[in-house]
């Protein structure tokens, strides 16, 4: 800003603000919502710390793209949890999709949080710090009890290791990504897998195997409904399923 005009943006009117922020709208290349954020902020915390009158300025009104999520299918989703050759890494991915959580709500799993008996893993603080369970069910609880049994890891489910080569310390996002990665290349799933794209195949497929709306919103800690309702715009439910016409038109006429 202090560039395009020449001068320092505290000497700036509020109309020349507003202006140079709707012109970079215009741009080819438009600058994302938080690079305007900052600058609103920034220009409002400058205006604080420099005993300048404060300035009505505000954000410009942006379109945000209205992008669905990237989900698995079922096949993509068996291959994916078959290629690792550790067994940590078979379960770290079948606890990210067959929980559906967040890559940080993985990495503080400690080992009192699992109860076999139960079936159900406790997730501590998740976002916005809020505890909630959520279903182990057969496959996990099998899988776990053959990895503590085998790696013996201690504090949490998943160690890592720190300089001196000691397990004791959390698994990085790093590893984690690097897991998610290299078995999605091995794989040979084309889509751009993450963590949270396994959160949200986890929610679809839980929506197309029955659970309902609310439910869901639980095991997936969400706050606001409206962000779970996302999923009914994925998940192939109810009434007839959208199919293409081509496989219509080539249908022998009554």
């Amino acid at each position: 800003m202090a560039q395009y005009f020449n001068c320092s943006p505290i000497e700036l009117s509020e109309d020349q603000i507003l202006d140079y922020l709707q012109f970079l709208k215009t741009q080819s290349k438009t600058p994302s919502s938080s690079y305007f954020k900052h600058t609103v902020y920034g220009l409002r915390f400058a205006y604080r710390v420099s005993n300048v009158p404060k300035k009505s300025i505000f954000l410009p009104k942006m379109k945000f793209p209205k992008k669905l999520p990237v989900v698995l299918n079922r096949s993509e989703v068996r291959r994916l949890l078959k290629v690792p050759k550790l067994l940590r890494h078979r379960v770290l991915l079948a606890l990210l999709y067959g929980c559906g959580l967040r890559r940080f709500e993985l990495l503080n799993i400690k080992l009192p949080d699992i109860d076999f008996q139960r079936k159900m893993l406790h997730i501590r603080e998740g976002k916005g710090r809020k505890d909630r369970y959520v279903p182990l069910g057969d496959h996990l609880v099998r899988g776990l009890k053959t990895y503590i049994e085998a790696e013996r890891p201690y504090l949490w489910l998943f160690n890592g290791k720190n300089k001196a080569g000691d397990s004791l310390q959390q698994f990085s996002e790093t590893g984690v990504q690097w897991i998610i990665r290299e078995s999605t290349k091995r794989a040979g799933i084309i889509k751009h897998v993450t963590s949270h794209v396994l959160r949200h195949t986890y929610a679809t497929h839980l929506l197309e195997m029955g659970l309902d709306i609310m439910s869901l919103k639980e095991a997936l800690g969400h706050s606001d409904i409206r962000t779970t309702l996302i999923y009914l715009h994925i998940a192939q439910l109810g009434r007839q399923k959208t199919f293409s016409p081509l496989d219509k038109l080539y249908e022998p006429e009554l």
